[in-house]
């Protein structure tokens, strides 16, 4: 029988407390893990685990960075421009500001368009 890794916490739950089913799916992690390169071949079981994990606090924290943004411009959704405003104005999101730009401007083109 195989046991348990470095990370088996996070399968029992030790990290996010629960042994439910994850918030993110596996299955879609692991299509993209492979997608992500020619030399990706084998894949562990726990790997797409600690991806959702880690995913999932990704999400919370650009998500209370751009809450923030949102209490600043006094209002209560949050938006795209939020978002983009946090990613910004953080240097650990610094990977994602060509992404945000390039959203920034396709919302500029696409009102430019409209009018």
């Amino acid at each position: 029988m195989r046991q348990a890794g470095a990370y088996s916490g996070i399968v029992s739950g030790g990290i996010s407390g629960r042994t439910g089913p994850h918030l993110l799916p596996l299955a879609r992690i692991k299509k993209i893990m492979r997608k992500s390169g020619d030399d990706v071949k084998m894949i562990s079981g726990e790997a797409p685990i600690v991806f959702s994990k880690v995913c999932e606090l990704f999400i919370e924290e650009l998500t209370r960075r751009s809450w923030m943004v949102t209490m600043q411009s006094k209002r209560r959704t949050l938006n795209k421009e939020d978002v983009t405003s946090a990613v910004m104005a953080t240097d650990v999101f610094d990977f994602l500001v060509d992404l945000v730009s390039d959203s920034r401007n396709s919302t500029v083109d696409a009102i430019d368009r409209s009018s």
